[in-house]
């Protein structure tokens, strides 16, 4: 998608579709106020009420009352624009900046909902062309000049999340960890900043990643272990990102029930998130130093499969009592941060599609925060009010921990009691980590059918806007 900033009338951009905002407090500009449907226009938050001026057509979006107009609410209005622009078949899209918020925000947060909400996964759709929906082809901004940095950078941005959704959409059958580690080396092949490494099977088990080799010896998919570094020379400390890298997660001898198990093929967006954030960073070129490591691999129930009741040793030479090979995340997850931290990170963040629990806990609004760090869990909390990728901070106690501990080995992945699930299950990471600042996002509740006018019912690419403030934050 074409994406520019202009500063002219808005009568005079050249599109198929206008947009402009309006608070219930507002009135509509001048030369709309006279226009056919402009008595019915109103300022309600999430409507949308259309103008006939001339020979042109207007979307009025409302923005709900002037006090509570923030990004978020801007992201989700240019969503709803965006969405009756292709009911209407426009491919060229105007906007004119709302007056109450500042120019770069309101950039940032109209190309943001934009791009999103015009995103499509049609891989394995045939091509009739009697049911392809047109496509947004430009975005043009009416504003300041100095808005133009912001929505480039936000273009870039919500690209990569577009294509960790490309990521979590393609079928198991050809996402596989292979094809995550393809996608790791096309990025450090595109950026001159980015560096890739990816092990296989016999090197990661010449590492001693017990958790990974066990999780991946039930499949015939041979397992990766993906390393990116960026080195944007910044003076800030090295960053480290882990993102979980499950491609299908049957469960294991632990079997799944079948219901929903094809959502499985999404146990990979931590690790999506985490590949398509480098890109960003690296597209953006922030000057930050990071090392990202995605263990990835199949999760399936074979006779070579891990059995519960297994014991493994972990890369930091602790060992675990495997007691539900369905509780797998934790185990490659272990591996990894434990080498992130020995590769240099230096502030570690985590992001992993790792328990059902919080879902129950805190819904699709909120994705699960657990840090060892106040002032890392602070920063990821303000990156994720920046984005609108929230995460709401779940605490950690010596409690917890006593319900990780193993009966023939130092741990177990799976907890004593079935309560604090969230909690436990970043307990047992917590091992791993030293005393590196470690954040743990559990995004199993938002990685998918996140039910938001930009990301719908299926992949949401959660998480990549979140680490690309972070990064810039911690930069």
């Amino acid at each position: 998608m074409r994406i520019e900033v202009v500063q002219r009338e808005l009568g005079e951009v050249d599109a198929d579709l206008l947009a402009v905002g309006l608070s219930e407090e507002g009135a509509l500009p001048a030369e709309l106020a006279e226009a056919p449907g402009a008595a019915a226009a109103k300022g309600s938050f999430k409507r949308l009420s259309t103008l006939l001026p001339g020979n042109g057509r207007v979307v009025v979006a409302g923005l709900g009352k002037a006090a509570d107009l923030g990004a978020e609410r801007l992201r989700v209005a240019a969503a709803l624009v965006a969405r009756e622009a292709a009911q209407l078949e426009a491919s060229a899209l105007a906007w004119k900046l709302p007056a109450g918020i500042e120019p770069a925000v309101a950039a940032e947060a109209i190309v943001t909902g934009t791009v999103l909400a015009a995103y499509r996964y049609d891989r394995f759709r045939a091509a009739d062309p009697d049911e392809q929906a047109p496509k947004l082809e430009s975005l043009t901004l009416v504003g300041p000049a100095e808005a133009a940095d912001a929505a480039a950078a936000a273009a870039a941005v919500a690209a990569a999340a577009n294509r960790a959704r490309d990521l979590q959409s393609t079928p198991a059958n050809f996402a596989t960890p292979a094809h995550l580690g393809a996608r790791a080396e096309e990025i450090a092949a595109a950026y001159e900043a980015v560096t890739a490494e990816v092990l296989g099977r016999e090197e990661i088990t010449a590492l001693g990643m017990g958790g990974l080799v066990a999780v991946s010896q039930g499949s015939a998919e041979e397992p990766r272990l993906i390393v990116l570094r960026y080195a944007g020379g910044g003076a800030g400390p090295t960053i480290g990102f882990v993102g979980k890298g499950v491609t299908f997660d049957t469960g294991g001898i632990s079997l799944k029930p079948g219901a929903g198990m094809h959502e499985m093929k999404y146990d990979m967006s931590g690790g999506a998130a985490v590949l398509e954030a480098v890109a960003a960073i690296a597209e953006l070129g922030l000057p930050v130093d990071l090392v990202a490591v995605v263990p990835a691999t199949e999760n399936m129930p074979s006779g070579r499969a891990i059995k519960p009741g297994d014991v493994i040793t972990q890369y930091n030479g602790k060992t675990v009592e495997v007691n539900n090979t369905d509780a797998e995340g934790r185990l490659i997850l272990a591996d990894a941060l434990a080498y992130a931290v020995e590769l240099g990170a230096e502030r570690l963040v985590d992001l992993a599609t790792l328990t059902g629990a919080v879902l129950i806990a805190l819904g699709s609004t909120y994705a699960g925060l657990i840090a060892n760090d106040d002032e890392l869990a602070a920063a990821v909390s303000a990156a994720g009010e920046e984005t609108g990728e929230l995460v709401w901070r779940l605490p950690l106690h010596p409690e917890y921990k006593e319900m990780m501990k193993g009966t023939v080995a130092d741990l177990s992945n799976l907890g004593s009691k079935r309560e604090a699930g969230t909690i436990t299950a970043a307990s047992f990471l917590e091992e791993f980590v030293g005393e590196t600042p470690w954040a743990h996002v559990d995004i199993a509740g938002t990685a998918w059918d996140l039910g938001r006018e930009y990301a719908g019912k299926d992949a949401s690419g959660y998480g990549v806007r979140l680490l690309v403030a972070l990064a810039r934050d911690l930069g």
